[in-house]
């Protein structure tokens, strides 16, 4: 076969928000094109009307957007092999519906869900095979006159696929090598239903994807087992030479690794599942997100890409185009990847740590304005230099850094205890009438000044500069204390010690 140009797909239903393993299989397929130069496709697969949820779709395509995962062609993107929605291809359909009709490759099956009911509690385990398809009401069993008088009086049909017993079938997988499974254990699924007028799942996946010239089906682990009726479906419609290859990723496991990651774990253990808050319109319930909740884009991304993959080295911490770059399929995992969300954690505080100081400053200005703090953005961008270190979330640069901006109100009784022993109040006091005096304020001049003021009176410098940092900050925390006083100012720096004086009482 020659060489194909490299064409995947991501086509999510718009049943609700986008799961994070979901991100992770659009996030793979996307680092695959990229590195190959191909399309990365953008499908909606919406036949089941029944579970469609308004706002679902557009959910999806938002959470994209602000993860930096981009489209080359589909639904809102256009391109030359729409329609990429699903529905809106009907017809499309309906032509290859009747060519597997025609070739004896599927066949009308009639039977009612009352009728199949009755099957299944008459037979245990049983199944629509070959073994079973000849008892039930359907073209194969029911001469041809009986076929077009049904149809003809307007009952509802599905058309089932024909699947040879007794075979076995290769399903090439470019992680987890051949895999084969014997057609004795498929059944004759439904490819298409009279009712709606719309194929299934099955069906509109391959079609779709060959028309759409799809090279590489780079999909979860979840969809190994349909793999071989897609392989069965190319052969009936001849299109082995285009059957595109396959790669089936690792679930992504609970935090404990013991079952696929939900929901129900993110809500047990606090974090979130999906990429953006969920609002959901039936039940009005409120799911968390990750860019809500204060995570960076490219953290998430990061993240994500290495459960299930590794790049060959030790590093850790990538760019999009690192990861463009190192994707290799073959180094994806068989097992499944433990949803570590601890680490994420890790990833969005490393990710914070390599953001410019402005960067983050712009984003921590409207917490300031939240809390009624108005400022500049270099003196922002000045307490970020010195405090990003300390949080995981930008949001915590308030609680890390509030007193920047705001006299403390109030002082942590543990440091008092520690620091604010009987001659705090002395300590202190005369530590600010030394710096009234002194005509030097800035930092870096003035703590020598200080360190041999405190020498000479042969006082402890931790006893005293801590006591002095109670007074500034409310609590024996902080920066180095000279790049904090350069900071406030001599005039607010003497206010707040003077104040604490008045205050805090020595018991």
């Amino acid at each position: 076969m020659s060489e194909r140009k490299v064409r995947v797909r991501f086509a999510p239903s718009p049943t609700g928000p986008l799961h994070i393993g979901g991100v992770r299989t659009a996030l793979y397929n996307y680092l695959f094109a990229r590195q190959h130069s191909g399309d990365f496709v953008f499908r909606i697969e919406d036949t089941d009307s029944n579970r469609f949820v308004p706002g679902a779709e557009e959910y999806i395509l938002e959470a994209f957007q602000w993860l930096g995962i981009t489209f080359d062609e589909g639904v809102s993107f256009g391109g030359s092999y729409g329609p990429y929605r699903q529905s809106e291809r009907r017809e499309i359909y309906k032509q290859y519906v009747q060519q597997l009709l025609q070739a004896g490759k599927a066949y009308i099956a009639f039977d009612t869900p009352a009728e199949l009911e009755a099957k299944r509690a008459e037979q245990p385990n049983f199944q629509y095979d070959a073994r079973t398809r000849l008892e039930m009401r359907n073209s194969l069993s029911l001469t041809k006159e009986q076929v077009e008088a049904l149809i003809a009086e307007g009952c509802q049909y599905v058309v089932r696929f024909l699947v040879e017993p007794h075979r076995d079938v290769h399903v090439h997988d470019l992680i987890r090598g051949d895999v084969v499974i014997s057609s004795d254990v498929l059944d004759d699924k439904v490819l298409y239903k009279s009712a709606d007028e719309l194929p299934t799942y099955h069906l509109a996946n391959i079609v779709d994807d060959h028309l759409m010239e799809i090279s590489h089906v780079i999909r979860g682990e979840e969809w190994l087992p349909s793999a071989p009726l897609h392989v069965l479906l190319y052969e009936a419609f001849g299109w082995t030479d285009t059957m595109p290859c396959f790669a089936h990723l690792p679930l992504l496991l609970k935090p404990e690794g013991n079952g696929k990651l939900s929901k129900r774990d993110g809500d047990r253990l606090g974090f979130p599942v999906f990429p953006l808050e969920w609002h959901d319109p039936k039940t009005g319930e409120v799911s968390s997100g990750y860019r809500e909740k204060g995570y960076l884009p490219e953290a998430v991304v990061n993240f994500l890409a290495l459960l299930g993959w590794n790049p060959g080295n030790d590093q850790e911490v990538m760019s999009m185009d690192d990861m463009v770059r190192l994707f290799d399929l073959s180094r994806c995992s068989k097992a499944g990847a433990r949803f570590d969300y601890k680490k994420m954690i890790w990833f969005n505080h490393e990710y914070i740590l390599n953001m410019d100081d402005s960067a983050v400053a712009e984003a921590f200005m409207p917490i300031l304005k939240e809390h009624g703090v108005e400022t500049t953005p270099e003196r922002a961008t000045k307490v970020v230099s010195l405090m990003k270190g300390r949080v995981n979330f930008i949001e915590e640069l308030w609680e890390q850094a509030s007193y920047f901006f705001e006299a403390p109100e109030a002082y942590d009784e543990k440091s008092l205890k520690k620091w604010w022993k009987e001659e705090a109040p002395m300590y202190v006091s005369e530590l600010c009438d030394f710096i009234e005096k002194n005509p030097v304020f800035n930092g870096a001049e003035l703590e020598p000044m200080v360190m041999e003021w405190i020498a000479s009176k042969e006082w402890g410098v931790g006893k005293v500069m801590n006591a002095f940092r109670v007074t500034l900050v409310g609590a024996a925390v902080g920066p180095h204390i000279f790049e904090l006083t350069d900071f406030l100012g001599k005039e607010e720096t003497l206010r707040r010690a003077r104040r604490a004086l008045e205050v805090l009482k020595v018991e």
